[in-house]
């Protein structure tokens, strides 16, 4: 159930999942590679013992890519404010990411990603905001703080000197740059695919903390 009392469903049809809300597809297995390149344009070099937070866990892919590119030594808390969806990624979406749920290395929080970051200093060397269709089109009206211009300096002041906060989008307006800059961050969009370098191009805007 969504936080507003709405419906939220896993349906499996013809091979393929869908998370959706109201009658309204959230998310969907077949499209999942800008997702996974997120953590390499926020931290195309991660260090060995890097600290990632993933906010919005979806079907697992951002978490499994995101595990794929660190060391043992890394750790990634995923913050997921529905416990269903984390029901999910232990069950029947667990094998579509390689069960990252499973890995050591990953930490579940299950709360409001928003939150997290307001109660973290200088602890993260990457935030992946994957809890949106982008900084201007919310899945939940509540994720419109993490946008705002405090709750960007709040996402600068949780990053490590050199972090940078990477934000999904479903693509459109490349004006988010430009609130990326008045928070203190060196700002840059990236224009992504949709899968496996095919399909539609959504957008990852990149923030990084100097």
């Amino acid at each position: 159930m969504l936080p507003d009392g709405g419906r939220l469903d896993l349906v499996h049809h013809d091979g393929e999942f869908v998370i959706r809300a109201e009658h309204y597809d959230l998310m969907t297995s077949r499209a999942h590679g800008s997702e996974a390149a997120m953590l390499a344009l926020a931290l195309p070099d991660p260090p060995r013992a890097a600290r990632v937070l993933i906010g919005g866990l979806g079907m697992g892919y951002t978490l499994g890519a995101a595990l794929e590119q660190l060391s043992e030594e890394a750790c990634v808390v995923v913050s997921e404010l529905l416990p269903e969806i984390i029901e999910w990624n232990r069950g029947p979406l667990a094998p579509l990411a390689g069960r990252p749920l499973d890995d050591p290395r990953t930490e579940v929080a299950v709360g409001d990603v928003a939150e997290l970051i307001a109660d973290s200093e200088a602890r993260f060397d990457a935030i992946l905001l994957d809890v949106d269709n982008g900084p201007k089109d919310f899945t939940q009206r509540d994720n419109e703080r993490l946008y705002t211009p405090a709750g960007l300096r709040a996402a600068r002041r949780a990053l490590r000197p050199g972090g940078a906060l990477a934000v999904w989008s479903v693509g459109g307006d490349r004006s988010f740059e430009r609130s990326l800059r008045a928070a203190g961050f060196e700002a840059s969009t990236h224009q992504v695919a949709a899968h496996r370098g095919r399909g539609s191009r959504y957008l990852v805007f990149v923030g990084r903390r100097r």
